[in-house]
């Protein structure tokens, strides 16, 4: 079987930043953000199917991510340490093995960030998959809540 790796272009990454407006304007720390993926996401699974391209992605800090395939299909990639630039990097590249992505044999390589240099593949240890229709609903909650707390704030009366 030959290793191939696949590139996410910038317009995909763009798409993935519609998806998962949410997450970038709900307030959570890495942390946060990392938890509620995890409370979305399945048992772990081996591997996935991969045709050559993402949807999206979003870091999660930089230790893990999540991947689209479809808009409606998603993966929790966790990742055994750091990978560098992870949370910055504007593309990632996917190893995959004959159009399947396997845990603890595939690879996230980060393209672009900080350090536009030579970096080590950030082997993926866990491969989860996500309720994307639960974690969206969790994230419109989440914005909802962040409104109505702003409304409050802006409303209430201030005493000088």
């Amino acid at each position: 079987m030959t290793r191939t790796t696949r590139f996410v272009s910038l317009a995909a990454a763009a798409a993935l930043a519609l998806l998962g407006a949410g997450c970038a304007t709900n307030g959570l720390t890495d942390a946060q953000e990392l938890d509620l993926y995890r409370a979305h996401a399945g048992e772990p699974v081996k591997s996935f199917t991969f045709f050559g391209q993402l949807n999206g992605w979003a870091p999660l800090g930089d230790t893990a991510l999540a991947v689209w395939t479809k808009p409606s299909e998603a993966y929790l990639l966790e990742l055994p340490g750091r990978c560098v630039d992870l949370d910055t990097a504007p593309a990632i590249t996917v190893t995959n093995q004959g159009s399947r992505v396997y845990a603890k044999f595939d690879d996230v390589l980060v393209l672009g960030g900080l350090h536009n240099s030579f970096r080590m593949p950030c082997r993926i240890d866990t491969i989860r998959p996500l309720d994307v229709k639960a974690l969206r609903q969790a994230q419109k909650s989440l914005r909802e809540a962040k409104a109505a707390e702003r409304q409050a704030g802006a409303a209430a009366p201030t005493n000088h």
